[in-house]
């Protein structure tokens, strides 16, 4: 007999759950995709995903997932036999890595590894002995979904102005944006990438590549442009329908409206920041707790160098396949699935989302199930867990 049935809850680091209200949004026939109601929302979107990402740049909008963003960036600002360097913590920002290889850019890369934040100083050693500034843009992700790694952006800015080198500055924002505090213009990033489908609380199908006039200078020589990627007249269209090089994502723009009004209109960016703050610092916190004296610990060591969006948790063995397994069985939660881990490891090892439409009920939840899961499976863990989370959120 199991205890899962009733509402699931997809814990995992995106999709994300998806606000009833933004669903009912999007529950409508289609538009008019020419003149009126869309064509005028459109352009509060655009307004207020600037707000979001805190730049006074461009936008341009993409029928694609994180992937499709990625190509995107690299196509209007590299050409072929281009050189970048890749900052490597986890799995995503060397994803990208390989996809500008596809495209016939070289890439040099820096590997942190799975369990440490990109270092400063390697950054700017690899910048200084790049005289000839041979490195055309340096790739970060601000944070790594599979290590859950938050990366010093604006650190990065200050190594490249340091060194004196031109490089642009890109940042991949999938994971974190709306969730993380990241601010474009004041930390001197250059292009930023994102999808609707985390932070902002919308179903998977559409991403987004703000760029600033110095990436968009680069557009000018970048031999990879190609008619769908093309940023500019997506960014500023003559006609509405050049924002999307063909037909509007329709209804996923209705629900991305709703989530707007939430985040930036209702609850408010610097508030949305806090609630994921705490909520990622009960969950570290439960942790910390259930570690004392066994195997269990956080991938990410520094809480400075830890997301609020998603939390990777180390058990060692085959604990962590086994505690997801029995919480999806049992308990109707799905943890998200280890990506990018040493496979010696990767049993071992699950991650916990905590993005966008989640609040403390919903993680003191899953915090509850997780210990009734490592007792019925006999998962050694310290005392006081869901104390330390509960303290954690009684604080805010």
């Amino acid at each position: 007999m199991s205890l899962a049935n009733g509402r699931h809850y997809l814990a995992i680091p995106g999709p994300s759950v998806m606000p009833d209200r933004v669903l009912q949004a999007m529950h409508r026939p289609a538009p008019n995709i020419y003149t009126g109601q869309l064509v005028d929302m459109t352009a509060t979107i655009v307004a207020d995903l600037k707000q979001v990402a805190r730049t006074r740049h461009e936008v341009a909008i993409y029928i694609a997932n994180g992937h499709g963003a990625w190509e995107a960036a690299l196509c209007n600002t590299l050409s072929r036999g281009d050189s970048i360097l890749i900052l490597g913590t986890g799995r995503f920002c060397q994803g990208w890595g390989e996809m500008a290889r596809g495209l016939g850019i070289e890439t040099e890369i820096i590997d942190f590894g799975f369990r440490a934040a990109v270092d400063l100083d390697r950054v700017a050693e690899a910048l200084r002995a790049d005289t000839s500034h041979k490195i055309k843009a340096v790739l970060a992700v601000q944070v790594d979904t599979a290590s859950s790694v938050k990366n010093d952006i604006p650190g990065l800015r200050r190594v490249l102005d340091e060194t004196g080198h031109p490089a642009l500055l890109f940042s991949d924002n999938i994971a974190c944006l709306a969730v993380d505090e990241f601010h474009m213009d004041d930390w001197g990033v250059d292009v930023m990438v994102t999808g609707c489908q985390k932070g902002l609380m919308v179903p998977p199908g559409m991403s987004f590549v703000f760029f600033n006039d110095k990436a968009d200078a680069s557009r000018e020589t970048a031999d990879l442009v190609t008619p769908y990627w093309d940023w500019r007249p997506r960014a500023n269209p003559a006609l509405y329908y050049q924002h999307f090089c063909g037909t509007a994502p329709t209804h996923h723009l209705y629900g991305l409206r709703e989530a707007l009004d939430m985040i930036l209109h209702e609850e408010g960016l610097e508030a949305v920041w806090h609630r994921h703050k705490v909520l990622a610092g009960a969950v570290w916190a439960a942790f910390e707790a259930w570690g004392t004296d066994t195997d269990i610990e956080l991938n990410i060591a520094g809480p400075a160098e830890r997301s609020h969006a998603v939390t990777t948790v180390r058990m060692g063995g085959v604990a962590g396949t086994r505690l997801r397994h029995w919480l999806e069985q049992q308990a109707g939660i799905t943890l998200g699935i280890p990506l990018g881990a040493p496979e010696e490891d990767a049993n071992g090892i699950f991650r916990i989302g905590h993005m966008g439409h989640v609040n403390a009920h919903m993680v003191m939840g899953v915090l509850g199930s997780l210990q009734a899961g490592m007792t019925a499976l006999r998962i050694p863990h310290g005392p006081g867990g869901l104390d330390a989370a509960a303290e954690v959120i009684a604080k805010g």
